[in-house]
């Protein structure tokens, strides 16, 4: 089976799984539709300029979204087709390994762009969130966004192996992730965490991704707010680029086709 093939098999049996597709589309804009009515002040960057909190809380909310669609929907659908044999028959096929991994990935990237496309316009639109103007801006986007993405699918598909049952995946998955959006600047303003918990969440990628993405939507004063002064672009290429290869060290150690005890639970 070719690599084309696979993306579009991957791709059509997302589009079948109507409530994850719902839910990969819709908590994000659910999220951001609750701080605008919540929170109706404006967040001061302490040298006299200010944003509306929804402004203020997309850059997190993007980047909550991209952790969902990669690592999380990886690590929970990888987890359930290795319990209930999926990849069991799969790797008794013809397919290459390469080619599924392929369509993994082709499908988190076709699905995160998708997603931020619709919250971007819901944002402009809704609730009139500025769009960046300038075209470097745009570029770190890119690049926050890519190599976000692909460090969270590979992790995704390397955390996929923890769950011991199709039926405790979500839970063995959600549970990290909720706890890292708290710490990461997903809800609540990072920089009034405590100091420890701010170290904490900058060995993980969430906090880099939700920080490159206040580089991108934010006013360039609010960089001083950030624990170092300034966006790290640097520091946040370097730590999600060694995340992206930590993952794929990992998925070429750990993969299996089975479960750890070598069988399927599926008749």
């Amino acid at each position: 089976m070719s690599v084309l093939a696979r993306i579009r098999i991957e791709l059509i049996l997302f589009a079948r799984q109507k409530d994850t597709v719902v839910f990969s589309f819709l908590l994000p804009i659910v999220m951001l539709i609750l701080f605008a009515t919540v929170f109706h002040d404006r967040v001061q960057d302490g040298h006299g300029g200010s944003v509306p909190y929804p402004q203020y809380f997309l850059p997190g909310i993007l980047a909550a979204g991209i952790g969902l669609v990669s690592f999380q929907t990886l690590a929970v659908g990888i987890a359930v087709e290795r319990h209930d044999g999926t990849l069991k028959r799969l790797a008794a096929t013809p397919l290459p390994p390469a080619s599924y991994f392929l369509g993994k990935c082709v499908l988190v990237l076709v699905t995160a762009a998708a997603q931020v496309a619709v919250l971007l316009t819901v944002a402009a639109l809704a609730f009139r969130v500025p769009l960046p103007a300038q075209a470097d801006a745009w570029l770190t986007f890119a690049w926050v966004f890519t190599i976000g993405t692909t460090a969270g699918a590979l992790l995704g598909v390397a955390y996929a192996g923890l769950p011991r049952s199709a039926a405790s995946a979500g839970v063995v998955v959600a549970g990290p992730v909720l706890l890292l959006q708290f710490v990461s600047g997903v809800y609540f303003d990072f920089p009034d965490l405590p100091r420890w918990l701010q170290t904490v969440a900058a060995v993980f990628p969430l906090k880099w991704i939700a920080q490159g993405m206040r580089s991108v939507f934010l006013p360039g004063s609010f960089a001083a707010a950030e624990p170092s002064g300034s966006w790290q672009h640097g520091a946040a290429a370097v730590v999600l680029g060694v995340w992206a290869l930590v993952g794929l060290a990992l998925c070429l150690r750990t993969f299996r086709w089975t479960p750890p005890d070598g069988r399927s639970v599926s008749p």
